[in-house]
């Protein structure tokens, strides 16, 4: 009895010293997240307009850009960037760590002294900073009631109920053949209901009371899966493409033709845009 009382022991102290031996003095984290880190980076001019976004560090596991506040994007570790229009752009850089927590935001700033002279953006007024800009947009009153775009803010905002619609619009001049590439930030604090949202080119001018159709280049669409949360940024990034030809539109004939952005829907209140592109490719 006392010999099988020992061994007994022995193995039941050979496991203690065995489990101190693999536990490690301190712990690190909690293995699923990770502190503060450094998400400063560089911004070089490669060409004009063209610019080289470096991040300074590596020791964390993905990026997201946002460029001129048009929302958070992944991204890489460097990225090239084209800004055809003179201004000052606030570039932010987020470091992302274990768990696909922010562990760092770094902001830098670039100022471009010229546009661009073939892809300087065409719309006018597409910041819809001051009401100058807003008067170069005509409403299109689509449906009776129900649904309307309001410029304030800096931004243009529809509220829309009971599947009504209403749209803005302007003159773009085009050349025969020549491609055009179309983009817009768009953003939402509510997620939409039953809700679409469509940029059309047109040929002719929009007529109050009558329904435009044709080729949907930038789209949110409920039906299609996007919009039904909190989003923030290029449609080609946040939407959905309908129509598949990545917001490239082509001019078949040379004269003036229409940029259209309607929205519409069963509960719309907050979906508001900025910063819409018509470019020439080239």
């Amino acid at each position: 009895m006392i010999n099988k009382y020992i061994n007994k022991s022995l193995v039941l102290a050979s496991s203690v010293f065995l489990l101190a031996s693999c536990t490690p003095d301190t712990v690190e984290g909690n293995g699923i997240d990770q502190g503060p880190i450094d998400a400063s980076f560089k911004i070089t001019k490669t060409s004009e307009n063209h610019y080289l976004l470096k991040r300074n560090y590596s020791n964390y596991l993905n990026s997201s850009w946002n460029i001129d506040d048009d929302g958070f994007n992944n991204g890489k570790g460097e990225q090239n960037l084209f800004l055809p229009d003179a201004g000052t752009y606030v570039i932010q850089h987020q470091a992302i760590g274990i768990g696909g927590v922010v562990a760092g935001t770094a902001s830098e700033t670039v100022v471009v002294p010229t546009s661009d002279p073939i892809s300087g953006n065409m719309v006018q007024g597409g910041r819809f900073d001051t009401p100058a800009e807003a008067a170069k947009w005509t409403i299109h009153n689509i449906s009776a009631s129900g649904a309307q775009w309001v410029i304030a803010n800096k931004k243009a905002t529809i509220v829309a109920s009971g599947s009504n619609q209403q749209g803005i619009y302007q003159a773009v001049n085009v050349v025969a053949g020549q491609k055009y590439s179309i983009d817009l930030v768009a953003s939402s604090d509510t997620p939409l209901i039953n809700t679409w949202f469509e940029v059309y080119v047109l040929n002719t001018a929009p007529v109050n009371g009558q329904d435009i159709s044709g080729t949907i280049y930038r789209n949110i669409n409920t039906w299609d899966g996007c919009g039904t949360g909190k989003f923030k940024g290029k449609v080609s990034s946040v939407g959905c493409n309908g129509s598949k030809n990545g917001g490239v539109y082509t001019a078949t004939t040379t004269g003036t033709v229409y940029l259209e952005i309607k929205c519409g829907g069963g509960t719309v209140n907050s979906l508001s845009i900025d910063k819409v592109e018509f470019r020439r490719m080239q």
